[in-house]
């Protein structure tokens, strides 16, 4: 089934419109829906390596112009739009944690975020509903979105063929390896998070942001 995911995927992504679907995923991951767009990214880049780079480009400003959308919608419509979202996402239990993290920790959370499983839709909504300075969000943002999605289009760039033969031959082996890198993100940022004793007892009993 994983390889004909995979085929089904590569060959959307070679489509002439993949560059929209990419910019849409890119833009709802950050204001509408927690959907990654990293699998159709790196199949852009395996099915055409010589814009890779463009493709990371499109997707991290893509990324962070729907993580200000879902900024917006935190900071002036939460009451009537975000808890909807957040609640048919099945978020609602994290927005109280996520909003006193960013507090106590800052742009270090959005930042480290990017080598995590936490939805950026989450983190957009929180900081717009708890005031974040939106430049350092715009800023924080940028970086976290750009570091991991522009690593990617380089790479692809720099050794495009091979790591499509690569992953044609060891598909089921890089699947496996990508949960485990996302699983010890989740737990890195559990502990480092934790770090701060007072705080994570605090953020982990928090109910709603004040």
């Amino acid at each position: 089934m994983i390889r004909r995911l995979y085929d089904w995927i590569l060959a959307k992504a070679a489509h002439p419109r993949a560059e929209w679907w990419l910019a849409f995923l890119a833009f709802a991951d950050g204001g509408l829906f927690p959907f990654p767009p990293h699998p159709l990214l790196g199949l852009m880049c395996l099915a055409n390596p010589a814009r890779a780079v463009r493709f990371a480009v499109i997707t991290t400003l893509a990324s962070v112009a729907g993580g200000a959308f879902g900024y917006g919608i935190g900071h002036f419509v939460y009451s009537t739009v975000g808890t909807q979202l957040l609640a048919l996402l099945g978020l609602t239990a994290k927005f109280p944690t996520t909003a006193c993290y960013l507090k106590a920790y800052g742009t270090e959370i959005i930042v480290f975020k990017a080598a995590t499983p936490i939805p950026f839709l989450l983190i957009s909504v929180t900081a717009g509903f708890i005031g974040f300075p939106f430049p350092a969000f715009l800023g924080a943002s940028l970086a976290s979105r750009g570091v991991i999605f522009l690593t990617v289009g380089v790479l692809f760039r720099l050794f495009g063929p091979p790591i499509k033969a690569f992953i044609d031959k060891y598909l089921a082996w890089l699947v496996a390896a990508f949960v485990v890198v996302a699983v010890s993100g989740y737990v890195a940022v559990s502990v480092l998070t934790g770090g701060a004793k007072a705080t994570h007892d605090r953020c982990a009993a928090a109910t709603m942001p004040g």
